[in-house]
């Protein structure tokens, strides 16, 4: 545990350096015009999301929206609010920012995280933590439909009769990691599997689906969950903490634009677990570009205004 926060110290720093020392590409300084900056995740799901909130921005108003697509971490997200560069971070996450962030262990409690979030942003940080958007992007085990069907799979617990026989592909990190890893799995679940493959965690769904392996764990709202055809088991003993889709923003940038609050206040609980797969699948299986993807589910949608058309 130990050396997991000193790791977590020297990265935060690391990431404080080098956003303070240079600035990332589209990232600039200050509030200027009437420019909008909004940051997201380079990973599908970061893209999509960030340009659900550039979208709606433009299309509800008459600013600017920067869009900055290419930080890797939360923690640069995190880090680029708090040095001005950017006045919106979406996604962010509820799981992540709670250990990452505040280096506090991770509660199961989704709202009493949620709760404890919100209050610490605020004072520490003068960030507004918006409610979730509707989904987890957590740990998820999966296996292919024909085995779920075949030994009536549905529940994490389910395994344990047949965990002697299943071959289990896990991210190699999750092995060892504490708190929500393999050691700590095995003791909620009472049960392990005789045969666990390291790999990454990117390889998982296609392992599973061409039955190299029997039962992988992956992110719950990946797209690879559907264009495999995979079922996801339920986590019945709740050892996963919640990781919620949130939006968070300065105070600053809300209160010198008003509007933009109950345009970000239209997002929460708009998208569940599922639609974030189906959203996900869009752009890495037809191969759509993630501002296509926002843009088609916001017009859907009415862009969530309260008069329908």
């Amino acid at each position: 545990m130990i050396k997991n926060r000193i790791h977590k110290v020297i990265v935060l720093a690391i990431s404080v350096f080098f956003l303070a020392g240079c600035a990332l590409p589209g990232l600039g300084g200050g509030i200027g015009g009437e420019t909008i900056r909004v940051a997201g995740l380079n990973s599908t799901e970061g893209q999509i999301i960030s340009s659900m909130v550039q979208q709606l921005i433009e299309e509800e108003t008459d600013y600017n929206v920067e869009l900055i697509s290419n930080l890797g971490t939360g923690i640069v997200g995190h880090q680029a609010l708090i040095n001005g560069d950017a006045d919106i971070l979406a996604p962010t996450y509820t799981g992540t920012d709670i250990v990452a962030i505040f280096d506090e262990t991770a509660s199961y409690d989704a709202d009493a995280t949620m709760a404890y979030l919100q209050e610490r942003f605020a004072e520490d940080f003068n960030h507004k933590y918006y409610d979730t958007m509707g989904f987890e992007n957590t740990y998820a085990f999966m296996v292919t439909e024909e085995l779920a069907e075949s030994e009536d799979l549905e529940t994490v617990s389910d395994l344990e009769e047949f965990s002697g026989e299943l071959r289990a592909g896990f991210d190699q990190t999750w092995l060892i990691r504490e708190g929500d890893g393999y050691p700590a799995f095995q003791e909620e679940y009472g049960f392990s599997f005789s045969e666990t493959y390291p790999m990454q965690i990117g390889l998982v769904y296609d392992a599973v689906s061409s039955g190299d392996m029997d039962v992988v764990l992956g992110y719950s709202t990946d797209g690879r969950v559907l264009s495999n055809n995979l079922v996801v088991l339920e986590d019945d003993l709740g050892f996963f903490p919640p990781y919620e889709g949130s939006v968070r923003s300065t105070f600053e940038i809300l209160e010198e634009y008003p509007d933009l609050d109950p345009l970000l206040q239209r997002l929460v609980g708009k998208i569940d677990t599922e639609l974030m797969q189906q959203l996900n699948f869009q752009a890495d299986d037809n191969l759509l570009e993630p501002s296509v993807v926002a843009q088609q589910f916001l017009e859907e949608n009415n862009y969530f205004r309260e008069e329908q058309p």
